[in-house]
């Protein structure tokens, strides 16, 4: 994985988690990380286990040189559209970090421009560049914590273990149920 793709020392990568979900807020992580930080299990988060995920978190939120998380609530997915939202998300995240970037480095394709701060856009970017991995592990473990809280709130939807995707369990028990306040009601429950 490389370290930087600018070569300036304030790079942050960005990521987001839980887009592709039907209940819970969209999460963004954006990190900056030290040119020599390589943890050896660092990797896009959906091909890490939870363990893994859990231990390299904790080693970039010890070591990066800033790091952020953010969110975008079902509300704001519902008014804005999930890409978006999740642009606000990352927005937020970027603004919450201790140290301005210089650049930023985005997962996917599109990104809505943060005002003062260039970015560029690499698909499959958290296979490919550290800071946006670090991105990936943390918007998803961040996720993934809030989505248990949520399932104390609003049992019976699994989200424990589905963290609000759409599996066949979740979507059964939407029908049994009906949809809550952490539903994304503009998109299809059912």
């Amino acid at each position: 994985m490389l370290a930087t793709h600018t070569g300036h020392p304030l790079e942050a990568g960005l990521d987001e988690a839980g887009r592709g979900c039907l209940a819970g807020p969209v999460f963004a992580a954006a990190v900056i990380l030290p040119p020599d930080f390589a943890p050896a299990f660092l990797n896009d988060s959906k091909l890490m286990t939870a363990r893994r995920r859990e231990s390299v978190r904790a080693e970039i939120c010890r070591e990066a040189v800033a790091w952020a998380v953010a969110e975008a609530s079902p509300d704001e997915i519902f008014s804005l559209n999930i890409a978006n939202a999740s642009y606000l998300a990352m927005h937020r995240a970027v603004a919450a970090l201790a140290q301005v970037p210089a650049h930023l480095l985005v997962d996917g394709n599109r990104f809505r421009a943060y005002a003062g701060i260039e970015h560029t856009c690499f698909i499959k970017g958290d296979s490919r560049y550290r800071s946006i991995a670090a991105a990936s592990v943390l918007a998803k473990t961040f996720r993934d914590d809030r989505m248990r809280e949520l399932a104390r709130q609003f049992p019976g939807y699994g989200w424990e273990q589905n963290a609000g995707y759409p599996t066949a369990a979740h979507r059964a028990a939407i029908r049994a149920l009906g949809p809550c306040a952490q539903h994304r009601l503009g998109f299809r429950l059912l």
